[in-house]
C-alpha cells in the first residue's frame, strides 16, 4: 500500500453523506461509488444530481437520504447548474455575504446524463473553466427507465433497445470515450475509478476536488439487474473489467497520463464477459474482435503513459 492510500484510509470518515435506508438495488455499484465519493469530499459539499437511477432511490417524496445540500436537477444541465452554484458562491464570497470557505461543488449523472443527453451543458461548463467536479456514473445503459442502450454502452451489449438476435448482435457502435472528450478540453485533472478499487477512487476524488479548474472522474459502476450478474458478484466484476483490460484505471493531470492500476499481464476477457447475462449471445468470433479493440486502446494508453510530455487535448 502505497503513501497515498495509506493517507485515504486515515483520513476517510466513518459519516456517511448518503444515508442508510435508501432503495438501491442489492448490489448496485453505483450507489458504493456514491457513498465513497461524498466520504471523500466530507461535509462542506454541494452536489447537483441529473435524473437517474440515484435521484429516485434516495428522494422519495417526502424523503431522503442526503445529509449534505443536494439538487435534483434535470436530466440535461447537471452541469451548467454546479457551474452556477460555483460563480454564486464567488459572488457572495467576493461580497461578503458569506465568509470564505472551501466549499466543493459537484455534478453527478449517470452515463445517460453525461455522454447523451447532458454532454453540451458539461462541455460548456469546462470550457469556462469553472472549479467543480463532475463525477459520471456509468453502468453503461440507462437503468433506470428499463436498460436502453447509450452511447456509453458496449458493443455486443444485449440492452432493451439493442436486442441481440440472429442478424444485429446487440448493440453495434463502441462505448463513447467520455475520458478523453474531457482530456480534450484541456482541464486540469480526468480520471477513471471503480469502487472495486476504493482507495484509488478516494484519492482520485480527492486530487479532483482540489484541481485549479474543472475535473472530470469516470466510475464504472456495476449494475446486477442490467448486467444480469448475482448481486454478490459487483465488486468481482468490477476488478475483473480491470485486470482484462476492458476498463482500466487511470488519470490524467495537466495532460500528463498515469495508469494507477496496473496489470503486467491481461486476465482472459472471456472471464469479465461471459459471467454477464447481457453478453452469454457473443460468439468466439465476436469476443475475439472485440478483445482486439480492448488490446488496441490498452497497448495506447500504455504508450501515453509513458510520455515525458504533456499531451496535447
Amino acid at each position: 500500500m502505497n503513501d497515498a492510500n495509506v493517507y485515504a484510509v486515515k483520513s476517510l470518515t466513518k459519516k456517511e453523506y448518503l444515508a442508510p435506508g435508501h432503495r438501491s438495488c442489492l448490489g448496485c455499484g453505483e450507489v458504493l461509488a456514491v457513498r465513497l465519493v461524498h466520504k471523500a469530499l466530507g461535509r462542506n459539499t454541494i452536489t447537483a444530481s441529473a435524473t437517474g437511477c440515484m435521484e429516485i432511490v434516495s428522494s422519495p417524496f417526502p424523503l431522503t437520504s442526503w445529509e449534505i445540500p443536494w439538487i435534483h436537477v434535470a436530466f440535461e444541465n447537471a452541469a451548467a447548474v454546479a457551474g452556477g452554484i460555483e460563480a454564486a458562491l464567488k459572488v457572495l464570497e467576493r461580497k461578503g455575504k458569506i465568509a470564505p470557505k472551501d466549499i466543493h461543488v459537484v455534478a453527478m449523472a449517470g452515463d445517460g446524463g453525461t455522454a447523451d443527453i447532458g454532454l453540451q451543458a458539461l462541455s460548456g461548463a469546462m470550457e469556462r473553466g469553472h472549479k467543480f467536479l463532475y463525477v459520471c456514473y456509468d453502468n453503461e445503459a440507462y437503468m433506470n427507465t428499463g436498460v436502453q442502450r447509450s452511447s456509453a454502452t458496449p458493443f455486443g451489449a444485449h440492452t432493451t433497445t439493442s436486442p441481440a438476435g440472429e442478424i444485429v448482435p446487440g448493440q453495434i457502435t463502441w462505448k463513447k470515450n467520455m475520458p478523453e472528450i474531457a482530456v480534450a478540453h484541456n482541464i486540469p485533472y480526468v480520471a477513471t475509478a471503480s469502487p472495486s478499487y476504493p482507495l484509488d477512487l478516494v484519492n482520485k476524488i480527492k486530487k479532483g476536488a482540489e484541481a485549479e479548474g474543472p475535473a472530470y472522474v469516470h466510475i464504472l459502476s456495476v449494475c446486477p439487474t442490467g448486467w444480469g450478474v448475482g448481486s454478490e458478484e459487483t465488486i468481482k466484476i468490477g476488478r475483473l473489467a480491470v485486470q482484462t483490460g476492458f476498463f482500466p484505471l487511470y488519470e490524467v493531470e495537466n495532460g500528463r497520463y498515469r495508469i494507477t492500476v496496473d496489470c503486467e499481464e491481461l486476465e482472459p476477457l472471456e472471464r469479465y464477459l461471459q459471467p454477464q447475462r447481457r453478453f452469454r449471445h457473443l460468439t468466439k468470433e465476436m469476443i475475439d474482435f472485440i478483445r482486439q479493440r480492448v488490446l488496441e486502446q490498452w497497448e495506447e494508453l500504455k504508450r501515453r503513459a509513458g510520455q515525458t510530455d504533456p499531451v496535447a487535448g
